[in-house]
């Protein structure tokens, strides 16, 4: 099983944590960020991690029985690690996409009622597309089995009222725009993420 040290590693060889004064999708700002997607841009890596978040999920879940019929993710940075998941349990792979400011079920995706449901994001920061995604499970009649991710960058730990598993515990600071340091030193601020393309503002 891979170790946090060994993850943190990869993120920094694939210059995916990154150092600067950023606009998160919470509104908040931050001196660094998670972009999990330079990751796994790397089949071979996105497989070593979704593998590594199984036996994780497997580890945490002894005893019990974890056969999830389908994988849930957000889109747009939970899709490939959702997949590559959902390969590696042999269950079905779907995402829900913002429709209307809302995660919501497109393309024919469904979840239907009784199925058992893992949750997927890649990185939790403040939790809210994954607890949409729960919400989303539990309002269907699935049986949530839990959620999963490779980080979680908060620095207090969200709670989602399931199971959660996560390969990297790497809290970092975040500040309102009111108290934020970098913004009083007058530095540039870059929005990253998948909602928007990386703009300076």
């Amino acid at each position: 099983m891979m170790t946090e040290s060994e993850i943190k590693q990869i993120f920094k060889d694939k210059e995916a944590l990154l150092e600067g004064h950023f606009l998160l999708t919470s509104g908040r700002h931050s001196d660094s960020y998670l972009q999990c997607a330079r990751v796994l841009q790397y089949p071979d890596i996105a497989e070593k991690l979704a593998e590594a978040l199984v036996d994780r999920v497997r580890a945490e879940n002894a005893g019990v029985p974890f056969r999830p019929d389908a994988v849930c993710a957000p889109a747009v940075g939970g899709i490939i690690l959702g997949h590559v998941v959902a390969r590696v349990l042999g269950a079905r792979a779907i995402f829900a996409e913002r429709e209307g400011g809302v995660l919501t079920l497109r393309r024919g995706f469904l979840i239907r009622p009784k199925e058992q449901v893992l949750c997927v994001e890649d990185v939790i920061t403040t939790g809210g597309s994954l607890r949409e995604i729960v919400r989303m499970s539990r309002e269907a009649g699935a049986r949530l089995l839990g959620v999963a991710a490779v980080a979680e960058r908060s620095a207090v730990p969200v709670d989602f009222g399931a199971a959660k598993t996560v390969l990297l515990n790497l809290p970092l600071k975040d500040f309102s725009p009111a108290e934020c340091p970098l913004c009083k030193a007058g530095a540039p601020i870059v929005k990253p993420g998948s909602r928007q393309s990386p703009t300076h503002v």
